[in-house]
């Protein structure tokens, strides 16, 4: 049974660095053996139906597909639409109160738990705050992502350690479930 995902690629066509072109992207899909290929946005999000493998396989299969084509690694996160879904519904913001540039999911290559955040005093960033969800960060920002403290320390080293983290605006969180949906 074909499964609809979708990819996440970690820091692509940042800066004018680590380009990849997203038609160049759904024709590598293409190649690998997926269906119903789209792309959204220049920062790396390519929806596609797979016939075989699992999260984990599809993402190391499109990574070292990306490595060979285009000549660098590139981190990808795969999750389904059921996947996607949940971390909307599971949202533990009103997220339809904020403005998207204020709220943000970070998606994890694996489970992590509240130990790992454990040095950060919440306190310390108000009104900015996060709180975990299934291999996510739900994020709070008013001032959005790039004046954030607080997204800066979550994406330290020692934070992140050990896993694959790329986070997204809600209106693309909100648009890879509907892409994922058809």
């Amino acid at each position: 049974m074909a499964t609809r995902y979708a990819a996440l690629l970690r820091g692509i066509n940042v800066g004018g660095s680590r380009k990849v072109p997203m038609a160049d992207l759904r024709a590598l899909v293409e190649g690998l053996g997926h269906d119903g290929v789209r792309t959204h946005l220049q920062s790396g999000q390519v929806v596609f139906t797979a016939a075989h493998g699992d999260e984990e396989s599809l993402a190391a299969e499109l990574s070292a597909a990306i490595e060979r084509h285009f000549g660098f690694g590139v981190d990808v996160i795969v999750r389904d639409h059921a996947y996607l879904k949940r971390i909307v519904e599971a949202c533990p913001y009103p997220a339809g109160e904020l403005e998207p540039r204020q709220f943000h999911v970070t998606y994890f290559s694996a489970p992590v738990t509240s130990e790992r955040f454990a040095e950060i005093d919440p306190g310390a960033y108000r009104p900015e705050e996060f709180r975990l969800g299934d291999r996510a960060l739900y994020l709070y920002a008013p001032n959005g992502l790039g004046r954030s403290t607080l997204a800066e320390h979550l994406a330290r080293p020692r934070i992140t350690k050990g896993v694959v983290a790329t986070s997204r605006n809600w209106n693309t969180v909100v648009k890879l479930v509907e892409l994922t949906g058809d």
